[in-house]
């Protein structure tokens, strides 16, 4: 059937890089490029894409029929608190409901830890007369004529956002909608929202502070969101725009500037689900995502499917939203290398960042990063662009490890290589425990290494912490861009339930809440699926605990019969963590969740059309020496253009690509599958020279 080519845009952008991943539909056939990012201007970095995707692959924009992408611009904008002067409307009485937070101190041992300042300033913060009792009933109607002046005051005091958070607004949100919908009317100028808008769950702390950061960058998001709609417009695109969120899925770009947080987490999450999909599609579903950034490795966990998690941080700041679960661990590529009171070797938590970055970057850093011992063992061939048209200076590197070598009695090399050990010891220390807190065994995962760090150091803690083989994908340094092409419609949806023992009635009714919920959400976002599903499920915990278990119910509707099953799902999954559980303890059931799917359309990763005969060896393009463990070796450089599926061949090995550099050390060997995957296992001894 002839017709005009139609192919699907994913992509990811970052604080020095876009990634753009172009998929034909008709064959499966996979584009990837970077265009350096407009951090003053992101939408711009997007534009640039789209117009590079037309001049130089002759791709037009009326040609794309699926557009999403992720942004970091929402998690800059928290992290580096330049998001919008924000005002806060609480209940008269909680005017410190920021403030006072949960009284925990994140280091009790440290004396001089410093207090987080909370997102929105006390004085602009306002009481307002109302209350409602915890079962929703009102015991102090609502005073809207002083909420008006509150808001009026706020916005002459310089404020353009405004959370509202009242009291057991989760259980009835009356109050907050009244005020909500008034001032969108009177103050149109303003930025708008709710608690009950953005995430009714009971924690008056915890779900302040999610509306207060939805407020904190709305305004950002909001004309980024804009901005970047009427530039698609401009050039013929006609595709809906969609975009990446914190728990794997995506929405409606138009839907996303109403609760920008929901997308915070978004690159991190898109890499996870790209992870998923290259696992999928090679016959692996037990695995361990290892994205090496700048400042530390993300780690995510996929075991069957995506983890999700509940309790994540964002700097200082807990979300209490569903999310992709990712823990950062150990150091990054960025982490400064240096020598404590006592002249022993730590790397990080210090890093260079981008700017000045590492020494070996030229841009004027002095201090030694892990980097810099990438390239002092010899991870880089001489004349080497990476991407970015940026080269790497050895001479610099070397400098900068000296500065450390001397006080330590070592040579630059030596020294490169106890970085190197310490910053895999650093992961260890983290990696083990995280994976005992999950009840999981390392030796049953892969390593799937992607970022353009993570291939560099990731046969480096496979090695130390046993994992079955490391996994590299074809486009490791893309990967956050393919994987939201993987993404499905995903919403989640809570309800607070009573305390005390389960009430049957409280739980049917909130069921059927989420569900009539769910359908409305499902109807209004402008997005095709090919089929719909409603996954239930409930926070759970024994008479008397602070801390929740999520149960899945394992179906789509709720029923009074369903009750005993799904108690009994909660006392086996508390013995699966902690090692015990009370099949007689009293339960409480304190929120029941829903969460929609909208199944997307995907393609097929496209498998290569070349390969050669199993076990054949690949030509290096030149072998040079490099230092491994402390040791001169001769190590084989291999383009990773050239190297196809059924190559076979052993470490020590560089293997070059556009995206990132692999380090296959001599202990461990690899080959190439069908997808152009780079598989690593580590040899047995009798086959380690």
């Amino acid at each position: 059937m002839m017709g005009q080519p139609r192919y699907r845009l994913g992509i990811d952008i970052g604080g020095t890089f876009t990634d753009m991943a172009v998929v034909e539909e008709a064959t499966g056939k996979t584009l990837t490029f970077k265009t350096p990012s407009v951090p003053s201007d992101p939408a711009r970095a997007v534009l640039n894409g789209v117009n590079i995707l037309q001049r130089d692959y002759g791709i037009a924009p009326n040609d794309i029929g699926y557009f999403v992408h992720g942004t970091t611009l929402g998690l800059n904008t928290l992290l580096q608190r330049n998001g919008a002067t924000t005002g806060l409307l609480v209940t008269k009485g909680f005017r410190d409901l920021l403030e006072i937070g949960r009284l925990r101190l994140p280091d009790p041992t440290n004396y001089y830890v410093e207090r987080i300042k909370p997102l929105v300033a006390r004085r602009h913060v306002r009481e307002i007369d109302e209350r409602l009792r915890v079962d929703g009933a009102v015991v102090t109607p609502l005073d809207l004529d002083e909420a008006t002046l509150a808001a009026r005051d706020l916005m002459e005091a310089g404020v353009t956002s405004v959370a509202i958070v009242f009291m057991h607004a989760y259980r009835n949100p009356l109050h907050e909608r009244i005020v909500a919908e008034h001032l969108r009317k009177q103050l149109p100028q303003l930025y708008i929202c709710a608690s009950h808008e953005v995430w009714p769950q009971q924690r008056e702390y915890e779900r302040g502070l999610l509306t207060a950061m939805n407020a904190f960058i709305g305004h950002r998001m909001r004309h980024y969101f804009d901005r970047l709609h009427d530039d698609m417009a401009n050039v013929g695109m006609t595709a809906t725009l969609l975009t990446t969120k914190s728990n794997g899925g995506i929405m409606a770009a138009a839907s996303a500037s109403a609760s920008p947080v929901e997308t915070l987490l978004s690159g991190p999450a898109s890499g996870a689900m790209g992870a998923l999909m290259t696992g999928v599609a090679s016959g692996n579903r037990k695995l361990i995502g290892f994205d090496m950034g700048g400042t530390s490795v993300d780690v995510a966990i996929i075991d069957g499917d995506m983890v999700y998690s509940t309790e994540s941080h964002i700097g200082d700041f807990p979300l209490i939203m569903p999310a992709v679960d990712i823990s950062s661990i150990g150091a990054g590529g960025g982490s400064v290398a240096w020598l404590d009171g006592a002249g022993i070797l730590k790397v990080g938590p210090q890093s260079a960042g981008a700017m000045p970055g590492p020494a070996a970057y030229g841009h004027g850093g002095e201090k030694p990063t892990v980097t810099d011992a990438y390239v002092r063992i010899g991870l880089y061939s001489p004349g080497r662009v990476l991407g970015g048209g940026l080269k790497l200076d050895g001479d610099r590197a070397e400098a900068a490890l000296a500065t450390i070598a001397g006080p330590l009695d070592l040579t630059t090399a030596e020294t490169a290589q106890s970085i190197l050990d310490v910053t895999t010891a650093n992961m260890f220390a983290q990696f083990m425990p995280l994976m005992a807190r999950k009840g999981l065994d390392p030796r049953d995962f892969k390593l799937l290494a992607y970022g353009g760090a993570g291939p560099q150091h990731a046969f480096l803690l496979a090695r130390e912490v046993g994992v079955e083989a490391v996994l590299v994908p074809a486009s490791p340094g893309t990967l956050c861009a393919q994987g939201s092409l993987a993404a499905d419609l995903r919403q989640d949806f809570i309800r607070t339930m009573p305390p005390g023992h389960p009430d049957i009635a409280a739980l049917s009714r909130g069921y059927s809440d989420l569900v009539a919920e769910a359908k409305v959400w499902l109807a209004n976002e402008p997005i095709q699926t090919l089929e719909q599903r409603m996954q239930l499920s409930a926070d759970m915990r024994y008479h008397g605990q602070s801390f929740d278990l999520t149960v899945p119910l394992g179906k789509s509707e709720f029923a009074e019969s369903d009750l005993p099953a799904l108690i009994g799902a909660f006392h086996s999954a508390y013995e699966r963590i902690y090692g015990f559980s009370d099949p007689a303890g009293a339960i409480e059931i304190t929120n029941v969740r829903l969460t929609v799917l909208g199944i997307m359309p995907k393609v097929p990763l496209a498998r290569l059309s070349a390969s050669v005969r199993a076990g054949s060896k690949p030509v290096p393009r030149i072998v040079l020496p490099i230092i491994e463990n402390g040791v001169e070796v001769s190590a084989a450089f291999y383009d990773r253009a050239t190297l196809l599926p059924g190559h076979a061949f052993a470490g020590p090995a560089v293997v070059e690509a556009p995206d990132t550099t692999i380090y296959l050390p001599g202990d461990f060997s690899a080959e190439i599958d069908e997808y152009g995957n780079l598989i690593g296992r580590l040899r047995p001894a009798e086959y380690q020279s």
